[in-house]
Order: structure tokens, then C-alpha cells, then sequence
């Protein structure tokens, strides 16, 4: 059924709500969602919208898991349908696979720039914008009449964008008028001044659906990329409770639903009558949510005592809140990897979308608007100049160690205190043209209270493998095999690839590290990062994406991109793991010792 319609004969005193979801990265991420989407569909969303990458990049998945959805499932979908990198015949091609499927809603998007363009080009100049996609459907006779057309809108004003708000509420006006049946909001915090948006947008003569756009804080660190990627509205007064809970990975989640949850009421109180939930394919949050403001039935999260943690509840007052969607699994700054997903299928949400997570939960591999390097050309510039030769990178990255650059392409911000207990080990390897992207140090039996290691709930220990993850060159790796029958003695595993996709590893086949992991009160032991072949190679993919993305920056043929492409081509990304975690020097011994 068209949501429209939907909507339209909607007669409950409780709010609608949607769902969003996109379509995972693996085959067993894919295989654990579907049982999760039937899990949520339990709690009776009006319908569940499926993402759609840059010109149809996950388009054969987005299709697949709609259609599953729409028919196995029984619930509306509405497929997301983006401008970027598509042509006639592709938008065709998609509309025609919608309708097969039995899918009569499309949320159409002009969609981000492809990776690596820091301008949004048109492939096909009758798309490009939101607007012509809308013009497009409405006036061709075979789709017409098929489908609910949704369009987005962004309270707190288009992050790329350097329109008044008046003319940004105009141009969705334009949508609108175009063909649009309802309107779908970025994820925001700012709720007043979300409602003072949405009377300007009245005032403008708008009058379809708008629906909210809500997604309930994750993690400390992905709010912090959230609100700087969207240049998202934040009060004062949320960060200012966040900011002492940050290192508690589990009262920030719990603080997260508190918000939505104040803010939900608030929301539904000013009269508003659905809300679409960005779920990044994590179910514990959202049903905590709905289950607090009563707006479902009890389910087993319930029977499991899943509750808000009532010393974070949000005062009235401090409902004045934002929100953006991967978390990703980004690369993350260097030392954060201990913040990973969980491998028990049971608790993949309580720590979503860390850098080595589980390659089978359904959230793994998420990168959403965060993937890439989320930086324009000019930015790239500033930060990181123009690299002309090997030592130029090296010094870049020695740089970022010592606090003399914010970043590297690897590593969005400073180095941070967990990495600084490493600082002298990660310069001696830098300098040594093994740039590091990743690592962490050794930890036997740190209180889970700890400002720089501590994660988790508290009154417990948590423990760390040493690891170190850097780009070298190929005679780089053959030493370390070397040094691995020399000096490894069955301590440490090696794996490395390259941008041709070849591997080299003494990890078993299967073997599944835990580098992170917890012991805390009435649980099991909690594994929270795990290293193996199939996310690490996942991961590969993406840390070669970089490059290439880098090296987009720079005119073709300059000395700049053929150094980076060069090295992109050339080196190898190699992850070495200590399991000797009692000795805080065994990795660097292994990699040190004789040289």
C-alpha cells in the first residue's frame, strides 16, 4: 500500500513510525538481518524504508532485501532511489524491479557526490536534483500512477549547501509541487528548532506529511562524526551531559534512548503524528525506545531488562535536541579500535560498529553519508598539503603523531590518550615508512572504569592483545614472515593484503581473534573486538579506497596523485596481533628486537 494512503487513513492515538535499514556489506550480515527485520516488524511500523548507494552501487542488495521485505514480511517498503551516477535507463531499470517486487513507495534523492568527487556532477542531466527524479516518475505513463513518492528535507539546513533557509523550504516546495506525497527529515537534535522549521515550512504552503527523522546516539564517538559531518544544530545542555558519561559506552547508549525519548515526547506532544527511525540495522535501542514511550507491546528485550538507566533520564528541559546516520564501520582513529562489535549474535548491538567488528552482524561494514573521507578538496589541501614524495608522507604521518597536523586520511582527529601510551613505538615504525593506521597496546586487567582504556559497563576489568596495523612495501612483509619463524613462536599472527586483493597470513583458516575483551558482572566474557580474514579484507577495501580518494584531490598526472596512486598500488596493509597480552613490550619486541 502507498504510505500516503497509509497515512492518510492512519486513525491511532499512538504515533506511526518507520524503520530504515540498508543493505550489509557481507552475506552473513544479509543472512542476520532478515531475521532481525522480522523481529522489528513485530513491533508494527508503518513501513520500512531500504537504502540505495551512489548510482545503484548496492542496488542488486537493496532490491533483494526490499523484496523480502515487502512480500515475505508483508510490510510496506519504500525503496531509497538516488540521482548520482544514474541514467534514464537505470532509473527505469530500478522502477520496473520495484514494481515486480510489489513496492509502491519511493524516496527520491538527488544522493551524495560518487567517492572520491568533492562537487555533486550530474551523469544525466534530467537528473539532477531530488526534484527531477520526482518530475521524471509522475510524468512517465509506465510509473506514474505506481508509486508514493517521499523527498528529503534538512531542518538544520543542507550540509553542502549555501542556501537561505527560505530558499531551501522553496526549493522542497518545488519538490513538492512536482509530484512529492510526503517528506522525510535529516536526523536532527534541535527540537525546537526542528519546530520552528517545520511552521516556515507550513507557513510556505506545504501541507503533505513531514516525518521526522530520529536515530537514537550509538556511541560517544559516532555523535561526534555524526554532528560534524552534518553541521547538525547540538544544545549546549547535551553535550554537556554527554561529555562525563563519554568513556561509558553503556550509559551513553542509555543516554541515547533517554534523549529520543524526551524528544519523542515533546515531538508527539507539539502534535506531531510519525516519526522515521534511522536504525543503522540495530534493533535493542529502537525498541527500547518504543517500549518506554508505550507505543508497543511487550517483547523479550522487555523480559530481558533492557531498561533506561534511570540516572540518565533527560529533563524536560534539555529536550531541545539533533541526529546523522556508521557508523559506520569507519577507520578509525588510531587506538579506538577496542570499541568494537560484539561477536555474540545476542549482544551485536551493545557496542555497534567497531573497526574490527563481526563480519556477520547485520550492522558490520555500515559506512552511510560516513564513509570516505568526509572532507573537501580545499579541506585535504589545508590539512594535508601537497605530498610530493615518500619522506613528504612520512613526515605527514610523524606529524599526526606529535600533535602537529589534526589528522591523516586514516585517522579523522589527534592521536588520542590510549595511543600516546604507544607514541614512542608508533613514531619509531612511521619513521621507518611503516605508516600505522591502527593499533592498541597491551592490557592485562584494566578497570572498566579507566578514562583512556576502560569501556563497557562498570565494575569490571577489560584486556587488550597488542596490535599495530600500517602500510609497507613488499620487502617489508617478506621480513616480517621471516621474523614470524624466527621469532613468532606461535605468539603472533600476521595478515597482509594488497590493492590486487593478495594474501598473505599464518592465521588458520576461520581463527577469529578477540583482541578487546571484558569481564563484567553477571555477564559472560564480552568480546568486543575481534581481527579475522574476512573483516580485516573488508577493511582492506576500504583503507585502499582512501588512496585512491586522496589521491582524487590532485590534478591527473601531477607529482601528487601518481605518488599516492603509486603507493596505493604498491604497498601492503598488514594487521599483526600479540597474543602474549601479560607483556606490554612483546609485539614491539618481535618487530624491534635485532633491527
Amino acid at each position: 500500500m502507498k504510505l500516503s494512503e497509509k497515512i492518510a487513513s492512519y486513525t491511532s492515538s499512538r504515533p506511526f513510525y518507520t524503520f530504515e535499514f540498508f543493505p550489509p556489506r557481507t552475506d552473513q550480515g544479509f543472512e542476520n538481518l532478515v531475521p532481525r527485520i522480522t523481529r522489528m516488524a513485530g513491533l508494527n511500523p508503518l513501513a520500512v524504508s531500504v537504502t540505495w548507494g551512489a548510482g545503484g552501487s548496492t542496488k542488486d542488495r537493496s532490491l533483494e532485501l526490499a523484496g523480502i521485505v515487502q512480500r515475505e514480511h508483508c510490510v510496506d517498503t519504500i525503496l531509497h532511489l538516488t540521482c548520482t551516477n544514474m541514467e534514464k535507463g537505470l532509473v527505469d531499470e530500478a522502477l520496473r524491479a520495484a514494481k515486480d517486487r510489489g513496492i509502491q513507495n519511493i524516496l527520491a534523492l538527488r544522493g551524495d557526490p560518487p567517492r572520491g568527487e568533492e562537487d555533486w556532477i550530474a551523469t544525466d542531466d534530467r537528473f539532477t536534483n531530488g526534484k527531477n527524479l520526482v518530475s521524471y516518475i509522475r510524468s512517465t505513463p509506465e510509473f506514474a500512477s505506481d508509486f508514493a513518492i517521499g523527498v528529503a528535507a534538512y531542518p538544520d539546513g543542507h550540509p553542502e549547501s549555501s542556501l537561505t533557509e527560505e530558499e531551501e523550504i522553496a526549493n522542497l516546495k518545488d519538490k513538492v509541487d512536482s509530484g512529492a506525497d510526503f517528506i522525510i527529515t535529516q536526523l536532527f537534535y534541535d527540537v525546537d528548532g526542528f519546530l520552528r522549521w517545520l511552521q516556515k515550512v507550513r507557513d510556505a504552503g506545504i501541507t503533505v506529511p513531514v516525518i521526522p527523522g530520529i536515530m537514537p546516539i550509538q556511541t560517544y564517538a559516532s555523535f561526534q562524526r555524526l554532528i560534524k559531518l552534518c553541521g547538525s544544530r547540538v544544545p549546549p545542555s547535551i553535550m554537556a551531559e554527554l561529555e562525563p558519561i563519554s568513556n561509558d559506552d553503556q550509559r551513553v547508549k542509555n543516554y541515547g534512548v533517554s534523549l529520543a525519548v524526551s524528544m519523542l515526547r515533546k515531538l508527539s506532544a507539539s502534535g506531531i503524528k510519525g516519526f522515521h527511525f534511522c536504525t543503522l540495522n540495530l534493533e535493542k535501542s529502537i525498541q527500547r525506545v518504543l517500549e518506554t514511550l508505550k507505543w508497543t507491546g511487550p517483547s523479550t528485550l522487555e523480559q530481558n531488562k533492557l531498561i533506561v538507566d534511570s540516572e540518565l533520564t533527560v529533563s524536560p528541559h534539555n529536550a531541545t535536541g539533533s541526529a546523522k546516520m556508521h557508523l559506520m564501520n569507519l577507520p578509525e582513529v588510531e587506538g579506538e579500535a577496542g570499541k568494537g562489535e560484539l561477536n555474540n549474535a545476542a549482544t551485536w548491538d551493545d557496542f555497534p560498529n567497531g573497526r574490527f567488528g563481526d563480519f556477520k552482524s547485520p550492522a558490520y561494514g555500515d559506512q552511510g553519508p560516513w564513509g570516505g573521507l568526509l572532507i573537501s578538496r580545499n579541506e585535504a589541501l589545508i590539512q594535508w598539503g601537497r605530498p610530493k614524495s615518500v619522506q613528504d608522507l612520512t613526515k605527514l604521518f610523524v606529524d599526526h603523531l606529535h600533535g602537529r597536523r589534526a589528522s591523516t586520511p586514516f585517522s579523522r582527529g589527534p592521536l588520542i590518550p590510549e595511543s600516546q601510551m604507544i607514541l614512542p613505538q608508533l613514531e619509531r615504525l612511521n619513521e621507518r615508512e611503516w605508516w600505522t593506521v591502527g593499533s592498541q597496546p597491551a592490557v592485562d586487567g584494566i578497570d572498566s572504569g579507566d578514562p583512556v582504556i576502560g569501556w563497557g559497563p562498570r565494575s569490571g576489568y577489560v584486556f587488550q592483545k597488542g596490535f599495530v596495523e600500517f602500510f609497507c612495501e613488499t620487502k617489508d612483509v617478506d621480513e616480517l614472515e621471516k621474523r614470524l619463524d624466527i621469532h613468532g613462536k606461535g605468539w603472533v599472527h600476521l595478515i597482509a593484503s594488497n590493492y590486487k586483493g593478495e594474501i598473505r597470513t599464518n592465521i588458520p583458516e576461520g581463527a577469529r581473534n578477540a583482541v578487546t575483551w571484558g569481564v563484567f558482572p553477571g555477564q559472560e566474557i564480552v568480546q568486543s573486538t575481534i581481527i579475522e580474514q574476512a573483516s580485516f579484507l573488508n577493511w582492506k577495501e576500504e583503507a585502499f579506497a582512501i588512496w585512491s580518494e586522496w589521491s582524487s584531490f590532485y590534478r591527473p598526472g601531477s607529482e601528487e596523485r601518481k605518488l599516492l596512486e603509486n603507493i596505493r598500488d604498491t604497498r601492503w596493509l598488514v594487521s599483526i596481533v600479540h597474543h602474549d597480552y601479560k607483556k606490554a613490550d612483546a609485539l614491539w619486541q618481535f618487530l624491534f628486537d635485532g633491527q
